[in-house]
């Protein structure tokens, strides 16, 4: 993968898949997940977006549990999540 997958302006993009690493969760999961790191729990209107463009990069997958979409990361996105690890390390390294 040439390009880092992540948005990392915000960094939500990379939290995503950071959490769906550790095991495939719903949206209102993943919000709370990310609202116990960052303080802030994210609203429908920032999670959703964020999901569909992960979606669409081929980088999560969707299942259907009766109405509730549960997402999990694909193959692109384990190795998008590791290219940035890397590339957050190359950048916050020497900041502390």
């Amino acid at each position: 993968m040439g390009t880092c997958c992540c948005d990392m302006r915000g960094m939500l993009s990379f939290l995503i898949l950071f959490l769906l690493s550790k095991k495939p969760m719903h949206g209102q999961e993943l919000a709370e997940e990310i609202g116990k790191r960052k303080g802030e729990k994210p609203s429908p209107g920032t999670i959703y977006p964020a999901l569909k463009a992960l979606r669409e990069a081929g980088l999560i997958k969707e299942k259907r549990s009766g109405k509730i979409k549960i997402y999990e990361l694909t193959k692109d996105g384990k190795l998008g999540l590791e290219e940035a690890k890397r590339q957050f390390c190359r950048t916050f390294t020497d900041v502390f």
